[in-house]
């Protein structure tokens, strides 16, 4: 079947750097296109056919009423549009209202970033669970900058266990602050994306906005704050009872981890696949699950994501299969030969 769409404005950003967004569609929904003048013919099955028609339908309309793309947006949404068939791009695009966080004026850029972002509107704790590059430290983030300004909240606790990915903490040269400093600068990275620098240093000089390890939050109780623990795959289940349990009044807590990057000692289990199990059902908490599609950073992060997924699948397959293959424990072992024994009598 064919199809075609007139496009008078906007082509650039339809087609993209190197055309990746168009290629986007064309893998995304098995089609071939083709740009000829102002006129993008559409070639394929009729069902793809008919749904590329469609989004390319609402990118003109969306362009002629003043929306602007950015090239990373347009190709997040795009992803998102091909593989869920119930999703348009309009609708897509006009959910994904743009909110204010200081300095900085963001998107959900997908489903999950959305459902994420309400979820964090509606609920006093949240718990973001997915893949790196998806967006849950940075969101959170911006949430409670946006809280903060609109004095929601009195102060915004940062916070995440300092443990090592191959390095002893003691092994680092400096302080104590300078030693924990390293694991908690993707939180201050965030903070003066969203700040101004000066705004920042002020904010932490008076402890408006506190970053510290998480074994800081013991025997604390955190009034009026906008709590966030990242990276809390990483945590015990005593500590994830213990930071949880900090949330006092007028407060909210938002928890984010990737449940495939586990750096505890061996035996530990993760607080946060714990704390999902155990408050499963309970009011007032939500937990979004990410995948490699939110993922938000250069599109090499989502196939490295993806391989990593399939490469565990395997491996987990092949040591099954290994593990069925061993001989059981009733399977006939191999005869040894008994050594011989001395029957003459022991001398006195």
């Amino acid at each position: 079947m064919k199809a075609s769409v007139q496009i008078s404005q906007g082509i650039e950003s339809l087609f993209g750097t190197r055309d990746e967004n168009i290629r986007l569609l064309e893998s995304g929904l098995g089609v071939s296109t083709h740009l000829l003048d102002s006129v993008i013919e559409i070639q394929g099955d009729e069902a793809n056919v008919l749904r590329a028609e469609r989004i390319l339908e609402d990118y003109v309309s969306l362009v002629r009423e003043g929306h602007v793309f950015t090239n990373g947006d347009l190709n997040s949404y795009l992803r998102v549009v091909t593989e869920d068939a119930d999703v348009n791009l309009r609708a897509l695009v006009s959910s994904g209202r743009q909110r204010n966080f200081g300095k900085k004026v963001l998107a959900p850029k997908t489903v999950n970033q959305r459902r994420y972002l309400e979820a964090i509107e509606r609920n006093d704790l949240v718990f973001g669970v997915g893949p790196a590059g998806t967006g849950k430290t940075y969101l959170a983030v911006a949430m409670a900058i946006s809280a903060l300004i609109a004095k929601k909240v009195s102060r915004i606790i940062l916070t995440r266990p300092a443990v090592e990915a191959g390095e002893r903490l003691g092994f680092l040269p400096g302080t104590l602050q300078e030693k924990i400093d390293p694991y908690l600068r993707p939180l201050y990275d965030a903070l003066y994306e969203m700040l101004e620098s000066e705004k920042v240093e002020k904010y932490l000089e008076r402890n408006t906005i506190e970053v510290a390890p998480i074994a800081f939050m013991r025997g604390r109780t955190l009034n009026d704050s906008f709590i966030i623990l990242d990276e809390a795959q990483n945590s015990t289940s005593e500590q994830m009872k213990m930071v949880r349990t900090r949330q006092g009044f007028n407060s909210q807590m938002v928890v984010n981890g990737d449940i495939t990057q586990i750096d505890l000692p061996g035996g530990k289990r993760s607080g946060l696949l714990d704390a999902i199990d155990v408050l499963k059902g309970v009011e007032g908490i939500s937990v979004v699950h990410f995948d490699e599609r939110d993922a938000v950073r250069h599109s090499l992060v989502q196939r490295i994501v993806k391989a990593y997924e399939r490469h565990n699948e395997q491996y987990g397959a092949r040591q099954l299969t290994l593990k069925l293959a061993d001989p059981g424990p009733d399977a006939e072992a191999p005869a040894v030969e008994a050594p011989p024994v001395d029957l003459a009598p022991a001398r006195a």
